[in-house]
């Protein structure tokens, strides 16, 4: 799947990539979906949670390499 949106969080750490996920997901319209490149671990226990808390889907999660690929759906607005 090809997101609507991308964010690379990569080389921060916890919580500033979910503070921009926060931010950037604001921005886009529900129902569009948002992918974000990290490299902290604590993302992995982090982003879920968001996703559960704000309501939105989490359709992929990739972890390669101390690397973390999120596919996330905004399925609420803010």
């Amino acid at each position: 799947m090809i997101p609507d949106h991308t964010l690379d969080a990569s080389g921060l750490f916890c919580p500033e990539p979910v503070m921009l996920l926060h931010n950037r997901i604001r921005d886009i319209a529900v129902g569009e979906t948002l992918q974000i490149q990290a490299t902290d671990s604590s993302t992995e226990r982090d982003i879920p949670r968001f996703c559960a808390f704000l309501g939105h889907e989490l359709l992929e999660h990739i972890a390669v390499d101390g690397h973390y690929v999120y596919l996330i759906r905004k399925l609420a607005s803010d």
